[in-house]
C-alpha cells in the first residue's frame, strides 16, 4: 500500500519535523540556544585561530625534558607578552604620535581639501554643480549620522562590553585547546563504528592540515602584505605610514579584498596631502597584489587548498552579504573543510564499493 511506502515515510517525518520547527520558532524556543551559541563563538573562533598559530611553539617546547605541556603553553604565553612588551617599547611611542596627529590633523586636512576641491570646482564647473545644493546634501548626511550614532549608543555600548568579554576569556579557551588537542581525534571516533575509524582519522586529521595551512599561512601574507605597504608608503612619503601599514595587516588576513580595504585609509591620507599621491598608492597596491600572487602565496600556501579565485570572490561576497566580516573571514577555511570532507568520503566510498 502507498501509505507503507518509503518515500511517504520519511516526507511525513520531514513534513512533522519542519511543522515543529515553526511552532517553536514561535514559542521562542530557540532565542536562549542564539544567546548561548552567540556568547560562545567569538571566544572559540579567536581562540581557534590563535590555537593554529601557537601549536608549533607549544609542541617544540614541549618536546624539551621534564616540561610539561602546561607549562610548556605558559611558557608560549610569556614569550609573547615578552614580544609584545618588546614591540611597545620599540614602536609604541610612534604609533602613539601618529595615531594622535591622525585625530587631531585629519579632519583639519580633510576641510582644506574640501575647500580646494570647492574652489576648484566653482571655477570650472560653468554653473553645472550647485555648490549650495552639496553644502545642504553633506549637512543633512551629517545630522542623520550623528541621530544614528545617538539612537544607537547602547548597542554601541553593549558590543564593546561584550569585545571586553571576549578578550578576558580568550587565553582561557585557547590554553584549554592547546593543552587537550590530542584528545579531540580521540572523542571524535567514539562516535564512529570501529571498523571506520581508520578513514574517520585520516578525514579528521586532514582538516586539521587544511585548517592550519589556511590559518598559518593567510596571516602570514597578511604580515608580508602590511610591510611591503608600509615600506611603499615611506618610500612614497606617506604621513602615518607605520599605523597604515598595521591597518593592512589586521584587514588582509580576508583574501583578495582585505588589502583593498585595508589600503582605504591610505587613499583618505593621500588626498589631504597631493591627489597625486593616491595614484602612487594604488601603484604600491598592484605592486605589493603582484608579488603576493606571484611570489609570496605560492612559497606559503602552495597548492595545498586548491581553491579557484572565482571561488574565493564568489564565497567572500555571500559570506559578506550573510555574515558581514566575520562571514568573510571564515568562508574559505569552512569552505576547505568541507571540501576535504567531501573528498575523503567520497574516496572512502569509492574504496568501499570497489571492494565489494
Amino acid at each position: 500500500m502507498w501509505v507503507k511506502h518509503p518515500f511517504f515515510k520519511y516526507s511525513t517525518a520531514i513534513i512533522l519535523i519542519l511543522i515543529g520547527i515553526f511552532f517553536l520558532k514561535i514559542l521562542n524556543f530557540f532565542e536562549p540556544v542564539k544567546t548561548v551559541i552567540g556568547s560562545i563563538f567569538y571566544p572559540i573562533l579567536i581562540a581557534g585561530f590563535l590555537y593554529y598559530i601557537l601549536k608549533p611553539f607549544v609542541h617544540m617546547v614541549a618536546k624539551i625534558k621534564y616540561i610539561p605541556k602546561a607549562v610548556a603553553i605558559l611558557m608560549v604565553y610569556a614569550g609573547i607578552a615578552g614580544i609584545i612588551y618588546a614591540a611597545s617599547l620599540l614602536l609604541a611611542e610612534t604609533i602613539k604620535k601618529q595615531v594622535s596627529k591622525l585625530t587631531k590633523n585629519l579632519p583639519q586636512d580633510l576641510k582644506k581639501t574640501a575647500e580646494k576641491t570647492q574652489q576648484t570646482i566653482e571655477q570650472n564647473d560653468m554653473g553645472m554643480i550647485s555648490i549650495s545644493s552639496l553644502r545642504q546634501k553633506a549637512a543633512s548626511f551629517s545630522g542623520d549620522m550623528v541621530k544614528q550614532l545617538g539612537d544607537n549608543i547602547t548597542e554601541i555600548l553593549g558590543t564593546l562590553t561584550g569585545a571586553a568579554t571576549v578578550l578576558i576569556l580568550v587565553p582561557f579557551v585557547l590554553f584549554y585547546f592547546l593543552k587537550d588537542d590530542h584528545r579531540f581525534i580521540p572523542f571524535m571516533l567514539r562516535f564512529l563504528p570501529e571498523k571506520h575509524e581508520g578513514e574517520g582519522k585520516k578525514v579528521l586529521k586532514n582538516i586539521d592540515e587544511t585548517l592550519a595551512a589556511y590559518i598559518i599561512g593567510q596571516i602570514t601574507v597578511a604580515v608580508v602584505d602590511g610591510i611591503l605597504m608600509y615600506i611603499g608608503y615611506l618610500i612614497i612619503g606617506l604621513d602615518y605610514a607605520l599605523v597604515l601599514g598595521i591597518f593592512v595587516i589586521l584587514t588582509a588576513v580576508v583574501p583578495f579584498f582585505g588589502p583593498m580595504i585595508g589600503v582605504l585609509p591610505a587613499i583618505v591620507v593621500a588626498l589631504t596631502q597631493q591627489p597625486m599621491m593616491v595614484v602612487y598608492v594604488l601603484i604600491i597596491l598592484a605592486v605589493v597584489q603582484q608579488l603576493e600572487g606571484n611570489l609570496v602565496a605560492p612559497v606559503v600556501l602552495g597548492n595545498r587548498l586548491s581553491v579557484h579565485p572565482l571561488t574565493i570572490i564568489l564565497l567572500l561576497l555571500v559570506a559578506f552579504a550573510l555574515y558581514g566580516f566575520i562571514g568573510m573571514l571564515i568562508a574559505i577555511p569552512v569552505y576547505s573543510v568541507l571540501k576535504v570532507t567531501l573528498k575523503n568520503l567520497y574516496d572512502f566510498y569509492q574504496l568501499r564499493t570497489t571492494n565489494m
